[in-house]
């Protein structure tokens, strides 16, 4: 059996810290046991097909408690537990990307956008007030993606204002 590359991520210990206290010790078991063996009969992983990775694997680990996981023959990473349907759309929203500068692996967020169209408003004898630009105007992409910015989340960078 080839050693794989366990891992656990900062969003799966937020979520487990959320879990009661019952719920946490069977999750506790649960990925002691994956990193023992994830090969285990008993591990009952269930790929996510509305997942937007798909590395993304759901394991079981009580009636309700799903494990999510990002499984590649190289890897294990803990990413998300909650209850079942909490676990699986936590999964459908995001994806493990590598940031393109620093080489860090990030679970990004997927957000769908609801474009809003602007509607003209027409004023008489008013001075028109500009605000003022966006904090980041006049910071490079280059220069947010040294921060670590995710490549995606540039435009939402650039549209804050405060």
């Amino acid at each position: 059996m080839k050693p794989v590359n366990f891992r656990i991520a900062d969003t799966f210990t937020d979520s487990l810290a959320k879990l009661n206290n019952e719920e946490q010790k069977l999750v506790k078991t649960t990925a002691f046991d994956l990193q023992l063996d994830s090969t285990s009969p008993g591990m009952r992983f269930h790929k996510l097909d509305k997942a937007r990775d798909p590395n993304f694997w759901s394991v079981r680990v009580g009636s309700d408690i799903r494990l999510i996981v990002h499984r590649t023959a190289e890897s294990m990473l803990l990413c998300y537990v909650g209850h079942h349907d909490n676990a699986y759309h936590w999964a459908e929203r995001r994806k493990l990307e590598t940031h393109p500068q620093t080489g860090a692996a990030q679970l990004v967020e997927i957000r769908e956008t609801i474009k809003e169209i602007a509607l003209p408003q027409y004023t008489i004898g008013e001075e028109q007030v500009h605000p003022k630009a966006p904090l980041f105007a006049g910071v490079a992409s280059e220069v947010l993606l040294g921060y670590g910015v995710p490549v995606d989340g540039n435009d939402k960078v650039y549209q804050k204002w405060e």
